[in-house]
């Protein structure tokens, strides 16, 4: 199960995806997390400043 990122809490900060192991997150806007890629690790998660990463349905 995929982390995803709450677009309404999201601020693009870049903290993300410079932690992920798996380079799962996509830069832009808004970032997000590829699925097919995304290792359920939840680092991303654990650096997020604003929280706006949670784990997937």
């Amino acid at each position: 199960m995929a982390y995803k990122i709450n677009p309404d809490v999201c601020v693009a900060c870049g903290t993300c995806q410079g932690e992920c192991p798996a380079g799962a997150i996509n830069e832009g806007d808004v970032y997000s997390i590829d699925p097919n890629i995304c290792l359920d690790c939840g680092t991303c998660a654990s650096v997020c400043p604003t929280g706006a990463i949670e784990p997937g349905e």
